[in-house]
This record gives structure tokens, C-alpha cells and sequence, in this order.
């Protein structure tokens, strides 16, 4: 979009739709909306791939990504790199917690690497089995981890 011949920058408040790659430092890809690239590297596909649409600086996106695509212009593309503490987090020893299994329900199919969900909705993995009672880690499965993200900008719209 241009605004007086000039293309526009990206800023708080606009609806933005981007192209992402998201990688770990090692290069490995955790996600993307851009179907070939899933393909490449073998993660599971998607019933369809679009354009990720958002508000810019409404906190629908990690604090790293939303302030990544501040200034960028329709058309351009960067790579960043997002620190833990800006993407999901560190991880906390304090959300790894011991559940004794008779206070989960059908805790005969609990198997490590299986998901549990406590009652406040978070979701924690399975990590270990010991003693009657599951470890559970409630951090997310990126926090601790800095994060790459390759950006590029379709379509900036005003609000």
C-alpha cells in the first residue's frame, strides 16, 4: 500500500498479513505458513497454508515478532533473531511439577510424552514417570530458546 506515492511502513495499529519461517538456532524448522517450505522440512502439513494476519502491537504475536515487523514495507523481507525472553519465554524450573497419578483421570494411558491439562487450561508435557507420579513440564515446548524468524511482508492495511 502507498500513502501520499510512498510506500508505507508498518506501525502499531495496522492489520499486517506476512510469509514466516520460524527456525531454531541449530536451523531446524519449528513452523511456517508457506506450504513448500513445511514440505522441506518435514513437518506435519496443514490442511491449508494463507498469509498470518495481525493487529501490529496488540499482542496477538510474540513481543519479538510484533516488534519486528514495525517499519517494515510491503514486499520486504528480513530475518531476525528473537531472544528467549521476548519470544516464549525462559524456562522455569518452578513449572515442572510432580502429579501423583491416582489425581489424574485414566492415568493408566498416561505414557511419557503424553499432554495433560490442568484445570486453569495450560497444557503440560509428560516428561518422566517415577514413583507414582507423572513430571509434568508446564513451560512451552520453546521457552529457553532463542528463536529465527524469517519475515516478509505481503499486505499492510490501516486500521
Amino acid at each position: 500500500m502507498k500513502y501520499g506515492g510512498q510506500p508505507i511502513a508498518a506501525s502499531k495499529g495496522d492489520i499486517v498479513q506476512v510469509d514466516y519461517i520460524g527456525r531454531l538456532e541449530s536451523g531446524e524448522v519449528f513452523d511456517t505458513n508457506i506450504a513448500s517450505e513445511a514440505r522441506k522440512a518435514g513437518l506435519p502439513l496443514r490442511e491449508k497454508y494463507e498469509l498470518l494476519e495481525f493487529e501490529v502491537g496488540a499482542g496477538q504475536m510474540i513481543p519479538g515478532f510484533d516488534s519486528a515487523v514495525v517499519g517494515m514495507k510491503e514486499g520486504e523481507e528480513k530475518t531476525v533473531k528473537i531472544p528467549a525472553d521476548q519470544a516464549y519465554g525462559e524456562w522455569r524450573k518452578e513449572a515442572v511439577i510432580l502429579v501423583p497419578l491416582e489425581k489424574i483421570g485414566n492415568s493408566g494411558g498416561i505414557r511419557v510424552g503424553s499432554w495433560l491439562y490442568a484445570s486453569n487450561g495450560a497444557a503440560g508435557k509428560v516428561v518422566a514417570i517415577e514413583n507414582g507420579s507423572a513430571k509434568v513440564d508446564f513451560n512451552h515446548e520453546l521457552a529457553g530458546k532463542d528463536l529465527i524468524f524469517t519475515i516478509r511482508m505481503a499486505k499492510i492495511k490501516r486500521k
